[in-house]
């Protein structure tokens, strides 16, 4: 039995609206909760630093200075090396026969951010894990 037979159908439609309304409200939501940053607006002067010196007694360290154009200096003489392993080698030749020497890196507040990376994967590589950074305080200029 056929009940439905005299009827005309309805066509079955979506309703759009809704669904847009939907998306722009989860289109808003993220336009509000999106943190938006500019990394050119960021002004860093490094390095700068103030605190109290180092109370623990140091034997000797190794300090390593670096300035901007990239040339490198162990206890204030001139180092060049082709590659890591030569660098490493000459941190080893600095620190004697001291176990783990405290490394100290001097860099130019415009040395590139790499060459003191390179000064850390150096002294990794000759096994000394006590690194250190020397800073000036902001009101001695």
């Amino acid at each position: 039995m056929n009940f439905q037979r005299g009827r005309d159908r309805e066509a079955p439609e979506i309703n759009l609206i809704a669904m847009i309304d939907v998306l722009l409200v989860i289109l808003i939501f993220l336009m509000v909760t999106t943190s938006y940053g500019k990394f050119s607006e960021l002004q860093i002067n490094l390095p700068q630093a103030s605190g109290a010196d180092s109370a623990v007694p140091v034997s000797k360290p190794i300090v390593v200075a670096v300035d901007a154009s990239e040339h490198y200096a162990i206890n204030g003489a001139r180092t060049n090396f082709k590659n890591l392993s030569e660098f490493a080698q000459s941190l080893r030749k600095a620190a004697g026969k001291q176990d783990d020497p405290v490394i100290v890196i001097n860099a130019d507040a415009k040395a590139a951010h790499q060459s003191v990376i390179t000064i850390m994967e150096a002294a990794r590589e000759a096994g000394y894990g006590r690194i250190t950074f020397t800073t000036r305080n902001p009101s001695s200029k």
